[in-house]
C-alpha cells in the first residue's frame, strides 16, 4: 500500500519511523454530470476571476480570505517553516482506557507501517506494551496542513491511529432528545431485551452494500442492452397511527426468531396479528377484586344463575332477584340452592321444600312449580 506521510513514533526518548498508510477505502460509486440532450460531460474549469483565463493545477496556491474579501496568500514554504513539534512526529501524550475515548470523536483510520529494519524493535515494543497494557495512545501529529488528534491501538499484528476531532468540535446536543417526560415500563424492557437477545451478534464480515451492488448490476445490464427496471417496491406510509409498542415488540422477536428457524415462546407467544392500537394496560394492583355496589353484586349473581340453569325458569327467576333489592344474601343463597336442586331428579322434592321454607313470599310459586313437574311425571309413568 502506498504511504501518504513519512515520520516517527515519539514515545518518551524512543523514536519509531513509520509510513502511514490509509486504512480505509470507499467503495461508493461515484457518477459524472452529463448534458442530457447530448451525453456530452460537463466540466469544471479553474478560471482566475481577473483574467477570466483557465488556469492549470501547477499555478494555484493557497491563500487566506480576510472579512472585507483582501486575500493573503500562504505558501506550503511557510506552513513548514512554522514550530510545530508534531509536523513530523506522531507524538504521544498519554496512554488511557479505551472506553474513555468517545466514539463521536473518531475520524479517519490509517495504519502505520515499520518505516526501514532498524523500526522493528521499537514497533514491536510499543505494540506489545499496549496490548498487555489494554490501552490505547492519546498523540498529536500534524497532516495536510493542520494539527489533528490521534488515538493508537492494535489491530491483529499492527498499530492502527485514529483521527480524532478536538474535544470543542463535538457539538453539545441540544433540543435532540424528546421533550417532556417519557416513561417505560419494566414489561416493555423485558421485551426489547428478548429481541435483542434473539438479533444476537452479527459477523461483520458478512454485511454488504446491498445497495451498491444493485447500482452495479444496474450499470452492467444498461452496458449490455438488457437492462429492465425492477418492480417498484411498496412504502408503507409513515405516521397517522398511534404504535401498540407492546404489540410491536411481540411481533418483532416472533419474526427473528422465525427468521432463525426458532419457536416462538415465552413473552413472545401472543397472537400473531397484533392491531396497532394504543396501549391501555392495568397496572398489577388492578387485579386485586375491588368491593362494588349492591346493584352489581345483584346483576353478577343473576348472571351466574343463568349459567348455571340454563333455562327458562331459571331466567325469570333472575329477572326477579334483579329488581329486587331487599333480599338477603341467605334468600339468594338458598334460591341458588333451589335452582341447582332442580336439576337433580334424585332430590328434587326435597329442595323445593327447602325453598318453600327458605323463601315463604315464593310459596305460590313453588306450588304451581311443584305442580307443573308433576303432571309430566303422571303422563310418564302411564
Amino acid at each position: 500500500m502506498r504511504s501518504i506521510w513519512n515520520g516517527a513514533i515519539s514515545f518518551g526518548l524512543v523514536s519509531i519511523p513509520i509510513k502511514l498508510v490509509n486504512a480505509t477505502e470507499s467503495h461508493s460509486i461515484s457518477f459524472r454530470q452529463i448534458h442530457l440532450s447530448d451525453g456530452g460531460r460537463i466540466r469544471y474549469r479553474k478560471v482566475c476571476e481577473l483574467d477570466g483565463e483557465e488556469v492549470a493545477t501547477a499555478e494555484i496556491g493557497k491563500g487566506y480570505e480576510e472579512a472585507d474579501g483582501s486575500l493573503i496568500p500562504i505558501t506550503d514554504e511557510d506552513l513548514a517553516q512554522l514550530p510545530i513539534a508534531t509536523a513530523k512526529t506522531i507524538e504521544i501524550v498519554s496512554f488511557v482506557p479505551a472506553d474513555e475515548i468517545d466514539p463521536l470523536q473518531m475520524d479517519a483510520a490509517y495504519y502505520l507501517a515499520a518505516n526501514g529494519p532498524t523500526a522493528a524493535k521499537p514497533y514491536t515494543l510499543l505494540r506489545e506494551a499496549l496490548k498487555r497494557s489494554r490501552r490505547v495512545a492519546v498523540a498529536k501529529y500534524a497532516l495536510r496542513g493542520r494539527e489533528r488528534l490521534g488515538m493508537l491501538r492494535v489491530v491483529d499484528d499492527v498499530i492502527a491511529m485514529h483521527g480524532l476531532l478536538w474535544p470543542d468540535e463535538i457539538r453539545v446536543p441540544e433540543g435532540v432528545a424528546p421533550e417532556g417526560k417519557v416513561s417505560v415500563r419494566d414489561a416493555e424492557l423485558d421485551l426489547a431485551d428478548a429481541l435483542m437477545a434473539t438479533l444476537g451478534e452479527v459477523e461483520m464480515s458478512s454485511l454488504t452494500d446491498e445497495y451498491r451492488e444493485a447500482v452495479e448490476a444496474m450499470i452492467s445490464a444498461k452496458s449490455e442492452g438488457a437492462f429492465e427496471p425492477p418492480a417498484e417496491a411498496e412504502v408503507a406510509p409513515a405516521g397517522g397511527k398511534v404504535i401498540d409498542l407492546m404489540a410491536a415488540l411481540e411481533k418483532s422477536v416472533r419474526a427473528a426468531k422465525a427468521s432463525r428457524g426458532e419457536a416462538a415462546a415465552g413473552a413472545a407467544g401472543a397472537a400473531d396479528d397484533a392491531e396497532v392500537t394504543p396501549i391501555r394496560r392495568k397496572p398489577a394492583a388492578a387485579a386485586a377484586p375491588k368491593t362494588v355496589g349492591g346493584k352489581k353484586s345483584t346483576a353478577s349473581t343473576a348472571s351466574a344463575k343463568k349459567t348455571a340453569s340454563g333455562t327458562k325458569k331459571a331466567a325469570s327467576r333472575k329477572s326477579a332477584a334483579t329488581k329486587s333489592t331487599s333480599k338477603t344474601t341467605a334468600a339468594k343463597k338458598a334460591t341458588a340452592g333451589g335452582t341447582s336442586a332442580k336439576k337433580s331428579t334424585a332430590a328434587g322434592a326435597s329442595a323445593k321444600k327447602s325453598t318453600a321454607a327458605g323463601a315463604s313470599a315464593k310459596k305460590s310459586t313453588a306450588a304451581g312449580a311443584s305442580a307443573k313437574k308433576a303432571a309430566p311425571r303422571k303422563r310418564t309413568s302411564a
